[in-house]
């Protein structure tokens, strides 16, 4: 399949430097109505092309969409883009057919005169209050989900994890039993013992655990506060619909709620599908299989090695999380 795209693209680019050759030999010509006909015919076979491959895409390229949200919070991200993209989509699919059925229906004629039309008030209204309506509305329903994700209720006793991003790593630590976060800053780091700068004086510290996988726990909201040591990095949880930039000398952060396990999420449809495509791929080229894991990625082109910049993501029953947290040690025993 990316042989044929390579070659459609090569096979376009020649195409537009032979019409462009033609065009600068057309210096002096004046169009036919025979030409003006035959141009207006191909202007409505490459829109049935257009349409074909607009079909295409929605239906045969599905594969490489998300599967639906894996936390509460993003279901509306996915209301979101479902909206935004059935309107821009019908929108689009009206104004195609219009834009390339005028072409064929008011091509040029010699018993044909172009009529002068200068303005009409309703029309112009008409296309500026309803475009100006939706964008209010959806900027609207973007204001409240960011709201969602940004201020978080106390009440709900968030359990707190700091991610820590540098070239070309993360690392993170949980809050401990007193479920605060000790302080940290660059110039407490120490490469051996203490890499992602934690002040070790500061007593709530101590009871923070560093940890080099997340684990998470299905149904309960989580708050992470994120840190960057060297430039600018962005933390996209994609099947959560979460990313915040990391930015050097500041904490950002977000939070969310899982709503399924890694287990539950393997066994959906959608996972199963994209994982056997993958797999057929890695089949044919000799390369171990792939099993759906939840990750942490960089979403900023941070340097070299920013494709490397991966964190595994587990998602479990509470009671799994909680024993898996009891094992990992504070850093007051790592001391």
């Amino acid at each position: 399949m990316l042989a044929l795209f390579y070659i459609f693209i090569g096979v376009a680019i020649g195409v537009s430097f032979w019409q462009i050759t033609r065009i600068l030999n057309l210096r002096g010509v004046i169009a036919t109505d025979k030409d003006n006909d035959r141009q207006g015919k191909y202007f409505i076979l490459f829109g049935i092309f257009i349409y074909a491959l607009m079909i295409y895409c929605l239906i045969g390229m599905n594969v490489l969409m998300l599967p639906e949200s894996a936390s509460y919070e993003g279901e509306n991200d996915d209301l979101l883009f479902d909206i935004s993209f059935w309107m821009i989509g019908i929108v689009q699919f009206i104004m195609q057919f219009i834009i390339f059925f005028f072409t064929y229906k008011y091509r040029g004629k010699k018993t044909k005169k172009a009529k002068f039309y200068a303005d009409n008030h309703i029309l112009e209204l008409i296309w500026t209050v309803i475009p100006g309506v939706v964008i209010i509305v959806l900027i609207g329903f973007g204001i409240f989900q960011w709201t969602e994700v940004m201020n978080i209720d106390e009440s709900e006793d968030p359990i707190i994890i700091e991610v820590y991003a540098k070239q070309f790593a993360w690392q993170a630590r949980y809050a401990g039993a007193d479920n605060t976060l000790g302080l940290g800053n660059v110039n407490f780091i120490d490469e051996t013992n203490n890499p992602i700068g934690v002040d070790l004086s500061d007593p709530a510290s101590l009871d923070d655990k560093p940890v080099t996988e997340l684990h998470l726990p299905k149904g309960k909201k989580v708050l992470f506060k994120f840190r960057s040591q060297d430039v600018l990095h962005s933390a996209y949880m994609p099947h959560f619909r979460a990313q915040m930039n990391c930015v050097p000398g500041m904490v950002t952060q977000f939070a969310f709620t899982p709503k399924y396990t890694t287990e539950e999420m393997r066994e959906q449809s959608e996972v199963m599908d994209k994982t056997r495509g993958i797999n057929k791929i890695r089949s044919d080229k000799g390369e171990d299989l792939y099993e759906f894991d939840y990750v942490l990625l960089c979403n900023k082109i941070c340097g070299a090695s920013h494709y490397s910049m991966q964190m595994k993501i587990v998602v479990e029953e509470e009671d799994d999380y909680k024993q898996w947290l009891a094992e990992q040690p504070t850093f007051a025993e790592k001391l």
